[in-house]
């Protein structure tokens, strides 16, 4: 007899059909967007393109690519990443440790003063003033130092520490001589690349999608993140397609300018999204691990 009953396959196939659902919800909207940014706008517009490329054309990428400040954005945008997340790790591994060790003294005092941030914050006027007194305006550290490290990230991690680095190992490296600089370093951060992981993807991305803080602390073009320029290529294109439908112009210009228009929209979102579509699968493991912390208590 099989060990499965009528309602258990029932149930399996239920799952097996709401998965599908779910992972073709996900996927439609990436294939739609490479195969708009890559087909006739016309036919997009018309419903012709739904799935796959449909008079396939480059000339949206190559009128991203052939502006110059692309390339100093994903620059600027790399290096703010790579030193974001240097700086949100170098904080956020000792604190989170730190305080998921019972001997800390006013552990339950730091915790309540790191859950307050959670749940309040000055606002915009006083971050910005903040900023400029700490003479931060329209460099580098006005987008990585605001906001390096939270208090979901330090609870998260510290709920990791506590769970995967048990108190009998702890003592077992004290007994031996370790001291704790050289217990973090040598037993703890070895036993914590998912945490570590997990952790940099969030911060990388939420780095590189970044462009507000960008827009306020940021007036030189030539440190501007990739984020803020293709938001002035994608408002230009469109600007310039107004102006062409207003002008007294002929027919076929406006109709080149909104295909332009059409095509960068979606080339912009390519451009964007593609270094982290490419980072992610190497991470995918550590990512999977990272995100069921805290899902079971020992």
């Amino acid at each position: 007899m099989s060990r499965f009953s009528l309602s258990d396959k029932a149930f399996d196939r239920l799952n097996l059909i709401f998965v599908l659902l779910v992972t073709l919800i996900i996927i439609y909207p990436l294939i739609f967007v490479i195969s708009a940014s890559i087909s006739d706008p016309h036919a997009v517009n018309t419903g012709k393109m739904w799935l796959w490329p449909v008079d396939l054309t480059f000339e949206g990428f190559q009128r991203v690519f052939q502006n110059d400040a692309i390339w100093t954005g994903y620059k600027n945008t790399i290096l703010y990443t790579a030193v974001g997340v240097i700086i949100h790790l170098f904080v956020l591994l000792p604190a989170s440790y730190a305080l998921s060790r019972k001997e800390l003294m006013g552990k339950k005092a730091w915790l309540w003063f790191i859950l307050f941030t959670m749940l309040f914050n000055g606002g915009l006027i006083p971050t910005y003033l903040v900023v400029r007194n700490l003479q931060m305006l329209d460099t580098m550290w006005a987008i990585v130092i605001p906001g390096v490290v939270g208090a979901w990230s330090i609870l998260v991690a510290r709920t990791f520490f506590q769970q995967t680095i048990p108190d009998q190992l702890v003592e077992a490296a004290k007994i031996d001589g370790a001291s704790d600089i050289y217990l973090f370093f040598k037993v703890v951060l070895p036993l914590s690349m998912p945490i570590i992981a997990v952790m940099a993807l969030f911060h990388g991305v939420a780095l590189w999608n970044q462009y507000f803080n960008a827009l306020i602390y940021l007036r030189s073009e030539d440190k501007f993140p990739l984020q803020l320029i293709l938001r002035q290529i994608l408002i230009l294109n469109e600007v310039s397609a107004d102006s062409a439908s207003s002008a007294a112009g002929s027919a076929q210009s406006f109709a080149d300018q909104i295909k332009t228009a059409s095509l960068v929209k979606y080339a912009v979102i390519i451009v964007s999204a593609l270094p982290l579509l490419i980072v992610y699968p190497f991470l995918q493991r550590f990512f999977v691990k990272g995100v069921l912390i805290g899902s079971v208590k020992e």
